[in-house]
């Protein structure tokens, strides 16, 4: 069997555990639950799972993030991995970076800060089909 991860970038630890405990409590044991601090983080880590052979489903990533924003971080990972599902999480996103990310990293969707867990739970599920 494949194993399958869903990783999720935020430069807040607390969003970070957050997110990991609502899709642990929606989806169960049947991902791995990853998390990065960075889009540098992130890179790492997508590097390392497609080294151990595990696919990486959907990201789940901030925008405003220090370093690089998440549309320009998803753009990138389209480029690399276009087969992953990409969602940006917001509070702060401008409607042009949306956009841009729609259109250069096939963007799934969007969810703006605070979110429910019902809102991840059915973003991530639309994703995963």
């Amino acid at each position: 069997m494949t194993k399958a991860a869903i990783l999720c970038v935020d430069d807040e630890t607390v969003v970070l555990e957050s997110l990991k405990e609502q899709l642990k409590r929606s989806m169960g044991d049947k991902y791995i639950y990853e998390v990065a601090e960075s889009a540098e983080d992130a890179w790492e880590i997508l590097e390392e799972l497609k080294k151990e052979g595990v696919e990486i489903l959907i990201i789940v990533s901030d925008w405003l993030m220090p370093g690089m924003k998440g549309d320009e971080f998803l753009i990138k990972v389209h480029q690399e991995f276009p087969q992953i599902v990409k969602v940006m999480l917001t509070g702060q996103a401008t409607q042009a970076s949306i956009e841009r990310a729609k259109q250069e990293a096939n963007l799934h969707s969007c969810i703006y800060k605070p979110w429910t867990e019902d809102e991840l739970t059915e973003t991530i599920i639309s994703g995963l089909e």
